[in-house]
């Protein structure tokens, strides 16, 4: 009996290898949302970077009794607050979405896509940014601590318009690989205060070491130019500073000097160092000279059944000789129309020395019509939509193994957790371990010394073993026939 007062059960952090497994998930929401929903989570995140700013201004603001270290890192701990607010309650960040070059390195989303997605996010964010310095202007925030708050706001706005080019994109490049780093870290738990506390010491580290973030500079330097050219003279005497000090705070000047080089730098730190580096390390295939894709060669266990059933069929014995092939090159409407002609739901891919290279398939039509708002982009390829991660089986493979590895899930004999994590000891009954199906492909094809030969399906396999039942029966004698009007 369980007790009601007992703690729940913790769950142990993922390893790096599951933490990029949940990386490749999160890589591909991106790309499944509609372009409603990214462009509202954008302009969520960019109000919630803004507000963390707010509380970074507030927080720094009238410190000077205090070491500038210990106030900057004050700062950038409050600043968090911002990455923590998406992080829980899944806002689109620019910076965080160039993660989806993942997908990309995936191959399930062309590149053109990527960028796509990355300016949907961008421009959420530029416009969640400038609806929150309405707000701030509007409330008159400027005048706290006698104006301190909108001085301090103003130079460290026109000190993001003060560096070089290069300096910019080194300081952006710092900045995302840091926001990047404390994203990738809360795909360690599913706990929302371990996910909370790791995002904050990486954010206060970039904030206080003054790298540089475009969404946050997206609301911090056009919150300086709107102080710069509305505050009225009194404000200016209070602060004892003119509204000429801070000329310099223009549109024009903010793009030039410091969005353009961040955004390029924020995008070769998070899209390049975190996301492409760590799938090179634990996803991206071994390929061969001629092949552009990994394709797992399964070799499946042997069945004591097979003696039992006195059948040695293989799976060059029953595989569909007669397939139908596409190439990477082909335009996706015109695989469409094949599929059409030929009654079919996919095809392998293969290239010009006839090796496999993926599989194309009606259901990534359709999820890709889903994600692009049904509106295809012109020119698309199979190659841009096609899967390149195939199960393949050798043409030696035996007839009772090929049914076993797509009905039986061999590999669970006890009830997982979503860690992969036994709960609970008693093991799971053949009959519910061959329920779970979904996973497994429809279609395997079938190689033979590297080469497509063929492809087997479910209905070669049940065809093969249609024996095992009884000689051939007359429906209409056994009054199996279906009426039709």
């Amino acid at each position: 009996m369980s007790s009601s007062n007992q703690s729940p059960e913790l769950k142990p952090l993922l390893s790096p290898k599951e933490m990029m497994s949940q990386a490749e998930q999160f890589a591909t929401s991106k790309i499944m949302k509609t372009t409603n929903m990214t462009i509202s989570l954008a302009i969520m995140a960019g109000v919630f970077i803004g507000l963390a700013f707010l509380f970074y201004i507030t927080v720094t603001t009238g410190s000077t009794s205090t070491s500038w270290g210990i106030t900057r890192f004050a700062g950038g701990i409050a600043f968090s607050m911002g990455l923590i607010l998406i992080v829980l309650m899944g806002g689109e960040l620019f910076t965080s979405s160039v993660l989806s070059s993942i997908a990309w390195a995936n191959r399930q989303i062309s590149f053109k896509g990527m960028v796509v997605i990355w300016g949907k996010v961008y421009v959420g964010n530029f416009i969640g940014a400038i609806l929150l310095v309405i707000l701030v202007a509007a409330a008159g925030l400027y005048k706290l601590d006698g104006g301190q708050w909108g001085l301090n706001a103003l130079n460290i706005a026109q000190h993001k318009l003060h560096h070089t080019f290069v300096e910019a994109f080194a300081l952006g490049i710092l900045c995302n690989l840091l926001v990047c780093l404390a994203v990738w870290l809360t795909f360690s738990t599913q706990n929302a205060v371990g996910k909370a506390f790791m995002v904050m010491l990486p954010v206060a580290m970039f904030v206080s070491s003054g790298f540089e973030h475009c969404v946050a500079n997206m609301f911090m330097v056009p919150l300086g130019i709107v102080i710069q050219s509305t505050a009225p003279e009194s404000f200016w005497l209070q602060v004892g500073a003119t509204s000429g000090q801070f000329s310099d705070l223009t549109l024009s000047h903010f793009i030039t000097a410091n969005l353009i080089p961040v955004t390029l730098g924020n995008i070769v730190g998070g899209s390049v160092l975190v996301g492409l580096a760590n799938w090179s390390i634990y996803v991206r295939p071994e390929l061969t000279s001629d092949q552009s894709q990994l394709i797992k060669s399964t070799q499946l266990p042997a069945s004591l059944k097979e003696v039992v059933m006195k059948t040695n069929l293989t799976a060059v014995d029953i595989m569909n000789a007669d397939y139908y092939t596409l190439t990477a090159e082909m335009l996706t409407e015109l695989a469409i129309d094949a599929f059409n002609d030929r009654k079919i739901h996919g095809a392998p891919v293969v290239d010009a020395q006839g090796k496999l290279v993926g599989f194309f398939s009606i259901h990534d039509t359709m999820v890709d019509l889903w994600r692009q708002d049904y509106i295809p982009p012109q020119g698309q390829k199979v190659m841009d939509l096609m899967s390149r991660d195939v199960i393949a089986v050798n043409h030696t493979e035996s007839l009772v193994n090929l049914l076993e590895f797509l009905c039986i899930d061999k590999d669970h004999l006890y009830p997982n957790t979503e860690n992969d994590i036994a709960s609970q000891q008693a093991s799971i009954s053949v009959e519910q371990r061959g329920q779970s199906t979904n996973n497994k492909p429809q279609h395997l094809p079938v190689l033979k010394e590297g080469h497509l030969v063929g492809v087997v399906s479910r209905i070669d396999i049940i065809t093969a073993l249609r024996t095992i039942y009884a000689e051939t029966l007359d429906p209409v004698q056994h009054g199996q026939t279906t009426k039709t009007a």
